[in-house]
């Protein structure tokens, strides 16, 4: 534990931090399987609907910088690609 009142401080930041940013990254991976379990049925309206919502999520991280902002913008290009090729298969 720490004896100065600001390093006491910072802990309880961290640990607040820590517990929501776990949150938000669990939140996109659980929208990202969501994705892809449509992608993998082959339900355009499921996935496309999903799909805005982990862009969403995805953003929101990025601007807080819980992940970085090229890995959100791959991840985003990945889905979509996956996503509009079953339009093109259909």
């Amino acid at each position: 534990m720490a004896n100065i009142a600001s390093a006491a401080k910072r802990a309880r930041q961290a640990a607040r931090k820590t517990e929501l940013n776990r949150a938000l990254k669990t939140k996109v991976k659980t929208i990202r399987k969501q994705v892809l379990d449509a992608v993998q049925a082959g339900d355009q309206s499921a996935a496309s609907s999903s799909l805005n919502t982990f862009n969403s999520e995805v953003d929101k991280a990025s601007k807080t910088n819980v992940i970085h902002p090229n890995a959100a913008a791959r991840s985003k290009s990945k889905l979509s690609k996956r996503v509009s090729s079953i339009a093109a298969a259909s």
